[in-house]
């Protein structure tokens, strides 16, 4: 080992590693996991000179195809919103685009925790840069329905229940009504209502509720599932229903729960069941810094150890990972529950390279790709929970699981399986500890699913839709067929419901259940959750085991729609149905007339580049890879790189075929830099675009991804994102 020619790098071979990430790697995890360093960098060196190659051939592969499509599109114009689509078809089934499927198969992944395998329910996504945030979305396992419904627009603020600084009462009974009537409709009673429930006891194994006088059970004695305190006196009963757990609490000192007639003090519902902690798209990490803290985090949570203190309305916190829950169940014997949510990582995809380590190729000295990186150290970082050794478990089976993004197509699977092949090797773990889950998000994904599924069938554990990344890439791979239709719009055409249909219909077919999950996405409106209650429950009625919630309040929230809908009865019943059709999944969201006003393409215009900006600056110049950003109408909205895609992509589109001039669009952006800023008035680390256009590194990024859009690969805005950002902290 060497000091590298690069300062504060370490050369090991054809390896220069940034010195911090190399002495974490080196100094702190391998003697915890107890594996020799020259072995594992030795290991890691070959591995990245043996697929470095293959990763590149595959991203020369979709630039062919690209060019491919684009020429044809060129050589086929549309005419009134409308291509010959057998003839599209054959096309894309010539140039190896859209493949034979397999014969029929069942995946067969095993050691899958239940909470993938069995259980239906909330998955939260975030950014496992930020500690607190990771923490607060490991600890979400268990969320307060009281809060939940407090705290948001699910209780109304009509007749005196507004919220505010202090408690309101009026409010806080509304609450307690609606959570009674949540479990009168899925724990209901042999009589009555928990509104006049007075007590609970457990006698002989059974939950005796007390009614005044009068003494009743539940309809169904199984849901009672445990208890905590006294059998005469319980602080909390436990109940489950479709696999999820409710506790009730009981405190007759408790400042709501002295004025409930049963002494009610709170229901903990089980909400996100699962957590993505992401290394991609709501992450800024552009260097080894970067990494450095995303690998850190990784690290604490399979160890136990991560916690994070900060200042809360004036007083210092400490946050840390929950401990697991304690019960006695009905025949008195104890058990316990995971006080925390399932982790799963979302690995960087294939394309981006991250400078955190250079690898000397004939080509000279270059950037590793950051797929390879994330592959190659992430599961080394959870080899304590791995092997049993987490306090704080995760796994309870000794399988990790990763998150895939952005593959195009079954080759890419393959080569992904590949990969965890070579890192088990080199980490002497047991073939097919690594689970994997495939984001079908990528048009080439989708058309080709049943191939994708097929090349990770041992170790597939999820497969989800993602109807932002995925609504970009449909935009990019015919970006030339014609003018799209305005954004909102997208929704309604026919290639998005057969695509969300689909992903369920090939995950059923392929035997998904009981070894993984069937996702759906985000709910992108945080302050919005009446709506999300009122709307979200379409993903379990559309076959789903889970979906996306922007915070663990949403996850307790959407819990309830998993109480409501029995999931795997309802895939039994989507089995019978006829397949998506794929002529609709190929059918391009083009405009039939594209003779908008000019107050609509303006308003369009305004609409995806106050967006494009409200995130850029973020993220250029704050490094925040996921925020609830302001939209033109002040509505905060979750926004990542995949909304960053679409805008941006729209855009271009737009541009590309006439519909707007550059003129139009820069006068826009140059207007609404101003409508950000002013938005962003109120936040002191913000740095101003309109103080400086011309040196604004946000501005210009956002500007090139409006300009350049069209040429960037497969419309990716990672490339543009690192650029600007890794320029400004080289500045700073």
């Amino acid at each position: 080992m060497t000091r590298s020619t690069h300062p504060d790098r370490i050369q090991h071979g054809s390896l220069a590693i940034d010195a911090a990430l190399y002495q974490f790697i080196t100094n702190e995890v391998l003697p915890t996991v107890g594996i020799d360093s020259d072995t594992y960098w030795s290991g890691f060196e070959a591995i990245i000179q043996q697929l470095t190659p293959r990763n590149q051939a595959l991203l020369d592969i979709r630039d062919t195809m690209q060019a491919q499509i684009d020429d044809w599109h060129r050589n086929h114009p549309a005419a009134d919103g409308q291509i010959d689509y057998p003839t599209y078809k054959n096309f894309l089934q010539e140039i190896g685009y859209l493949l034979p499927e397999p014969e029929d198969f069942s995946v067969t992944t095993d050691n899958v925790d239940a909470e993938i395998a069995q259980m239906a329910g909330p998955q939260l996504v975030v950014p496992v840069k930020n500690a607190r945030y990771a923490l607060n979305a490991t600890n979400a396992r268990w969320g307060s329905l009281y809060d939940a419904l407090y705290g948001t627009d699910v209780i109304d603020d009509a007749d005196g229940k507004e919220g505010g600084q202090g408690y309101n009462p009026k409010r806080g009974a509304a609450v307690v009504a609606y959570a009674k009537d949540f479990l009168d409709q899925h724990f209901a009673l042999q009589d009555g209502s928990y509104k006049t429930v007075t007590g609970f006891k457990v006698a002989d194994g059974a939950l005796q509720i007390q009614q005044d006088s009068a003494t009743t059970s539940l309809q169904n004695s199984a849901q009672f599932v445990g208890y905590t305190g006294n059998i005469d006196a319980p602080q909390s009963i436990l109940l489950k229903n479709n696999q999820l757990h409710v506790e009730i609490q009981i405190d007759a000192n408790h400042p709501i729960g002295q004025d409930d007639p049963a002494h009610i003090k709170d229901m903990l519902l089980e909400a996100a069941v699962t957590t993505i902690q992401d290394c991609e798209d709501s992450v800024a990490a552009v260097d080894a810094e970067d990494k450095l803290m995303v690998y850190r985090n990784w690290f604490g949570l399979m160890t136990g150890t991560l916690s994070e203190t900060f200042n809360k309305g004036g007083k210092v916190q400490t946050r840390r990972m929950h401990p697991d829950r304690d019960y006695i169940a009905p025949n008195g014997q104890p058990f316990s529950l995971s006080g925390r949510s399932l982790l799963l990582i979302r690995n960087v995809g294939h394309l981006m390279r991250n400078p955190a380590i250079l690898v000397k190729t004939d080509a000279g000295q270059e950037a590793i790709f950051e797929g390879l990186m994330d592959a190659l150290i992430t599961p080394l970082l959870s080899l304590p929970d791995i092997r049993g050794n987490n306090p704080l478990p995760n796994s309870r089976t000794g399988s990790m699981y990763i998150v895939k993004p952005k593959m195009h197509g079954p080759d890419e699977v393959k080569f992904t399986n590949d990969v965890f092949n070579a890192v088990e090797d080199l980490l002497d773990l047991p073939r097919y500890s690594i689970k994997m889950g495939v984001m079908d998000e990528e048009r080439r994904t989708t058309v080709n699913l049943k191939a994708c599924i097929y090349e990770a069938r041992h170790r597939i554990i999820f497969i989800n839709t993602g109807f932002l990344d995925r609504t970009g890439d449909e935009m990019h791979t015919s970006m030339l067929a014609g003018a799209f239709v305005r954004k909102g719009d997208m929704k309604s055409q026919a290639w998005q419901p057969a695509y969300e249909a689909w992903n369920v219909d090939i995950g059923l077919a392929t035997g998904l259940p009981g070894h993984g999950q069937i996702g759906k996405g985000m709910w992108a409106k945080p302050d919005e959750m009446k709506e999300m209650l009122d709307t979200k429950m379409a993903h379990p009625q559309a076959g789903a085991t889970t979906a996306w919630v922007p915070s663990p309040t949403g996850a307790t929230l959407h819990s309830m729609h998993y109480h409501a809908v029995n999931v795997p009865e309802v895939q039994d019943k989507l089995r019978q149905r006829e397949r998506a059709s794929i002529d609709d999944i190929l059918t391009i969201p083009l405009a039939k007339r594209t003779d908008w006003s000019d107050d609509e393409k303006q308003q369009e215009l305004d609409n995806n580049i106050q967006g494009i900006l409200g995130y850029v600056v973020r993220w250029v110049n704050q490094g925040v890879g996921c925020s609830k950003v302001p939209d033109i109408n002040d509505v905060g909205l979750m926004e990542d790189r995949a909304t960053l895609r679409i805008s941006s992509q729209h855009v271009a589109n737009w541009l590309h075929h006439g519909i707007v001039s550059r003129e139009q669009v820069m006068n826009t952006l140059e207007r609404m830099a101003a409508v950000v800023d002013n938005q962003n008035k109120d936040d002191d680390s913000y740095l101003s675009m309109t103080d400086d256009l011309t040196h604004s590194a946000a501005f210009k990024a956002a500007c090139d991804l409006v300009f350049e859009g069209k040429t960037q690969p497969n419309g990716y805005t990672e490339p543009l994102l690192h650029k600007a950002r890794l320029a400004l902290k080289t500045d700073t």
